[in-house]
């Protein structure tokens, strides 16, 4: 997707303020960090996660450290089954704060999704310990006992929680284990490189550790002393090392490198199976055939999405209504997921033309929800290729079917931002003060620090400088509230400039 495509998607406006221009012949949509944060969350909501991805992942080109916004694109792979991907964003997000508490959550939640259990528990544990307040970190350390306890025994007395320290086996080393010889162990390290490399993939970074131990056993004083209970220092560090290698061929049995390979490989295979044959169930086929464009788009294959959506269009269309009584219901999902294919590929044009289509036999059918529908995603392209007016006629016949006070609180916002954008300050105004009303009733604090900016925005270029400079006030308690640094900064930088240029101007 282009810089011009996201921006006008869902957003928060604090970077936006700190980065809007006051040349008012500038074209086009402003985007913003904020923004692609703002319509990745609304994505995620929608369980649309790849185009969630896509919004978080431009977000980071603008802050690429932003602990928030790898912890978002994290849970959205975790979402997907990446595990590998939510791991790796979730350990980006403690590289400068240990202790982030949702960087440690999401780290947990990633290594419970890849069957990591005991390493999950580790991190569920740290997360307890800094937030003992919080439900999650209860419940993850709930759920990975359960895990270990139904796959190799009770858990409770392993708690590994200090990297390179023997303190965390000694407190509750696995019990019943047989000292292995120094001839045995001087086996184990004389493996293969392929082995080695099996067993740090198995081990993550308890592999680490595991090095940490071999290499205490290389120094004779250290393994002759002794603890204060009289148990030796070899043994005790045999022991650690014998339960690492437990752990490796446990999880070498439960999840073979090779099979997650071939799993990955057939789920590939799956997408691109078509039929060939005509359904002897036509409605069943229908509905397995949407189930798997949508899988296909949420997995990130806009193509293969789009190939089997034209493909199903085109037998659907050759049937008749005694067929398929719904066909024309059937068509317009059709046409709505093409269209959302194209979008991802970046072909607004033909995006805009199924959408149109769907919205056409939405009206025909008198479907409020498809109808609904319809209208949103026309409005989107018509925003993204900065057709605002289109855009506004479209999400203003949405208004009245709108659901619920989230999304009439961004939909109002969305069209208040058209209306910035033309330059109609007293409508971007206006529909800026309904969208902070709904806000106040879903108690959004979100949706009022974006609805507050808009407002402020408005008033400032309507001269309304000391209502703007209120809605920017309020902007900035919402932002302290929600812990987020740059916008407090951003907003309190654009609210200062504009006191000064009132007292200029008087």
């Amino acid at each position: 997707m282009t810089h011009r495509d996201l921006c006008w998607l869902l957003g928060y406006h604090w970077d936006f303020v700190a980065n809007m221009s006051d040349n008012e012949g500038d074209q086009g949509p402003k985007s913003t960090f904020s923004t692609y944060m703002a319509e990745g969350d609304q994505l995620y909501q929608k369980g649309e996660y790849v185009k969630a991805i896509e919004s978080y992942s431009t977000a980071l080109i603008l802050q690429p450290d932003d602990k928030n916004c790898l912890v978002a694109r994290s849970k959205c792979y975790v979402k997907m089954g990446d595990s590998g991907n939510a791991l790796r964003d979730a350990e980006a997000s403690l590289k400068e704060d240990k202790e982030f508490f949702k960087g440690l959550y999401q780290k947990a939640e990633a290594l419970y999704t890849m069957g990591d259990f005991e390493f999950a528990l580790v991190f569920y544990h740290r997360g307890h310990k800094l937030r003992p307040e919080l439900q999650e970190f209860r419940l993850g350390i709930q759920k990975a006992q359960e895990a270990i306890d139904n796959s190799v025994g009770s858990p409770s007395s392993v708690k590994l929680e200090n990297k390179g320290d023997l303190s965390f086996f000694h407190k509750g080393r696995p019990k019943g284990l047989i000292h292995p010889l120094r001839r045995e162990m001087r086996q184990q390290n004389q493996k293969t490189p392929k082995s080695e490399k099996t067993a740090k993939q198995l081990l993550g970074e308890l592999y680490s550790d595991k090095e940490y131990l071999e290499k205490l056993l290389k120094d004779e004083d250290l393994v002759k002393g002794k603890m204060r209970d009289g148990e030796r220092l070899q043994d005790l560090i045999l022991n650690c090392i014998t339960y690492l290698d437990t752990r490796t061929e446990f999880w070498r049995q439960q999840k073979p490198i090779y099979a997650r390979e071939r799993d990955r490989k057939l789920m590939q295979q799956k997408w691109n199976k078509t039929r060939q044959n005509p359904p002897s169930d036509p409605t069943r086929f229908v509905l397995k055939s949407l189930e798997e464009i949508d899988a296909a788009l949420t997995a990130g294959n806009a193509e293969s999405s789009l190939k089997k959506a034209r493909e199903v269009l085109k037998s659907v269309q050759c049937w008749s209504e005694e067929v398929v009584p719904n066909k024309k219901e059937v068509l317009g999902n059709l046409h709505s997921c093409i269209g959302n294919a194209l979008i991802d590929l970046g072909k607004m044009d033909r995006a805009l033309d199924n959408h149109l289509k769907d919205l056409d036999l939405a009206r025909q059918c008198k479907l409020p929800e498809a109808k609904s529908r319809a209208l949103d995603n026309v409005g989107r392209v018509y925003a993204r290729i900065g057709k605002f007016p289109q855009a506004i006629d479209a999400w203003e016949e949405k208004i009245p079917l709108a659901s619920g006070g989230l999304e009439r609180t961004w939909l109002f916002h969305e069209i208040g931002r058209c209306y910035l954008e033309l330059k109609r300050h007293t409508e971007a105004r206006d529909y800026g003060v309904r969208s902070l009303a709904v806000a106040d009733e879903i108690a959004d604090e979100k949706w009022q620090l974006n609805a507050c900016v808009l407002v402020a925005q408005s008033e400032m270029k309507l001269g309304n400088f000391k209502s703007g400079v209120a809605h920017f006030e309020r902007a900035l308690d919402r932002a302290k509230v929600l812990q987020d640094d740059p916008a407090r900064d951003a907003i309190q930088k654009r609210a200062r400039e504009r006191m000064t240029q009132k007292r200029y101007m008087l």
